[in-house]
């Protein structure tokens, strides 16, 4: 099993396993129902043999026209086929609630979480893409709750009794069936395996095209006064195309694979007829007119399944698509409020200090409490603001503001002027606090900002009190700087994080960096390989690579061969 078939069976699971949450009763009255519809079909099926050995041949043999007998068996089997005719009907109307239950209770869940999500990730993903989640991606997983999860149950069970009868009647003939059935579950796992790539790529594309819809349609009026009709027509052109061909392939495969299995199953249908023929002439194996006309029917109830999964494979692999978008936007990380600061109203007494009030007074103060020694201060809002020196990007490497400083005095009216694009959104949203700055391990501190450090910083790992150094550096703007094992505390997860910050803080300086790391220096202008005292190699990381010397030794771990 590939890495794209263990995704889809995963996912697959847990939808089921959020139906069985809400719907595990009512679920298992539908595999009940299913059983009953299913043995009703075997019977039904063996009916024949009954007909033609027990009453057709013995009365054109010996001219009785008692019809008794066939009547009886007439009526339970007519009592048997109402039985699953009640059951069929009843799991498919079952199963029609719980779909559209777990469906709505799917969307419920999706908005609730949704609510919680930070604006980063409303910032980073198209509104009609999401838009789309929950209406084309969730609506996938009706097909496939109301019809394909019964009837590839249907289909299990119906094909299981129908070997067991097979086998019981006649053995030889079983083997060509289960060949011609191999032969079908072969076509059906390749089919389903290419046709379910280009379903999640066919869900992909169309929350593009969807959120391509919504931007346009909410800029309608932008593309109308810069006339950027056609560049929008060529636009969607384009992404549309995208959708076209992935909705193609899928399709193409997944539609393909019914006519050939039924085929397959039409040509088992005749190879059991004719080898049956050619046994019950010659008296083989105990095969008799009954048993052939009896086992050319159970042929069909055993393949007839195979090729009602192929029909389903299409549904199937759609839904395992849609369920990964669906559980992609569920499994997303809700904002975490880890601040202890809020914002209340308050009332300010005769000796000028602000108490906090229940009551709406119009004035309002910072409630900050202090974790140190309990106390709780308030400060008046006044609207100062200040960014000092801000670079922010809603992506790791991708800027959107680079050093921007400003300032607001309470009072002030601060304009922000500029053509799309150029961040005016963006500081407003800083403003906000919707983003906050790369300091998780100063908040999660006993108290935060407010730890006081003792004599050698004691109180903090090794690894905390790099990272506050290099912030320090940061802040101090020197001109030089001289990196001494820089990271060599830090794990390697937050040296990731902070490499690019600290490239950052290495730029138009003049920088000398000491690192057992190699790979945290590759990007050197000179590094100089230094042995017993002695500088014995110097280049750039490429040039030293290409001479295999020590440096490539260091690098690799494989024998120098520089020499010569």
């Amino acid at each position: 099993m590939n890495q794209t078939q263990k995704k889809d069976s995963g996912v697959l699971s847990r939808v089921l396993w959020y139906m069985l949450r809400f719907y595990g009763p009512l679920f298992a009255l539908v595999v009940v129902c299913i059983l009953l519809s299913a043995v009703a079909t075997v019977v039904t099926a063996t009916f024949p043999q009954t007909l033609v050995d027990d009453y057709i041949i013995p009365m054109l043999s010996s001219g009785s026209r008692d019809f008794s007998g066939l009547a009886a068996d007439l009526t339970r089997l007519a009592c048997l086929l109402a039985v699953g005719i009640v059951a069929a009907f009843g799991y498919n109307r079952i199963m029609v609630n719980i779909s559209q239950g777990t469906m709505r209770r799917l969307r419920n869940d999706l908005f609730r979480n949704m609510e919680a999500l930070p604006i980063q990730y409303f910032d980073t993903h198209a509104h009609g893409d999401i838009m789309s989640v929950y209406t084309n991606d969730v609506d996938t997983l009706r097909q496939l709750l109301s019809q394909s999860i019964p009837q590839l149950i249907n289909s299990v069970v119906t094909m299981a009794a129908t070997l067991v009868t097979m086998l019981v009647i006649n053995p030889a003939l079983t083997v060509i069936s289960l060949l011609t059935a191999l032969v079908m579950l072969l076509f059906t796992k390749r089919f389903s395996r290419l046709a379910g790539q280009y379903y999640i790529r066919q869900q992909q594309d169309l929350g593009v095209v969807d959120g391509f819809i919504e931007e346009m349609l909410d800029g309608q009026k932008v593309v109308k006064v810069f006339c950027h009709e056609q560049a929008a027509k060529a636009d969607f052109a384009r992404v549309n195309e995208a959708l076209r061909q992935s909705a193609d392939k899928a399709n193409r495969y997944a539609n393909l694979l019914m006519p050939i299995n039924n085929n397959i199953g039409w040509l088992s249908y005749v190879l059991v007829a004719i080898v049956g023929a050619v046994l019950g002439i010659n008296g083989l194996a105990g095969v008799t007119l009954g048993t052939v006309v009896t086992f050319a029917g159970l042929n069909k109830s055993f393949t007839q399944p195979i090729t009602q999964v192929s029909q389903q494979v299409n549904f199937v692999v759609n839904a395992a698509a849609g369920a990964q978008r669906v559980f992609g936007l569920m499994d997303q990380q809700p904002e975490s409020d880890e601040g202890y600061v809020e914002l209340v109203s308050v009332k300010e007494e005769a000796d000028g200090t602000l108490t906090e009030s229940k009551e709406r007074t119009n004035l309002w103060a910072w409630r900050h409490p202090h974790r140190a020694d309990g106390t709780v201060t308030y400060t008046r809002l006044e609207g100062d603001v200040v960014l000092d020196h801000v670079d922010f990007g809603y992506q790791p490497g991708k800027l959107v503001l680079h050093d921007v400083s400003l300032y607001a005095q309470p009072g002030q009216k601060i304009a922000f002027v500029g053509a799309t694009g150029a961040g005016k959104t963006t500081i407003t949203n800083l403003i906000n606090r919707f983003y906050d700055i790369a300091d998780g391990f100063i908040r999660r501190l006993p108290n935060g900002y407010d730890t006081m450090l003792t004599g050698n910083g004691a109180n903090l790992s090794q690894g905390q009190r790099q990272l506050i150094a290099i912030a320090r550096a940061a802040v101090a703007d020197p001109p030089a700087l001289i990196l001494d094992e820089a990271t060599s505390s830090i794990d390697t997860r937050t040296e990731k994080l902070v490499q690019d910050g600290m490239d950052a803080l290495m730029t138009g300086r003049t920088t000398f960096v000491i690192a057992h790391r190699l790979s945290t220096v590759r990007n050197a202008d000179c590094i100089m390989v230094m042995e017993q005292g002695r500088i014995i190699e110097r280049g750039t990381h490429d040039q030293l690579m290409e001479q295999k010397g020590k440096y490539y030794q260091l690098y690799t771990g494989k024998p120098a061969q520089a020499a010569g």
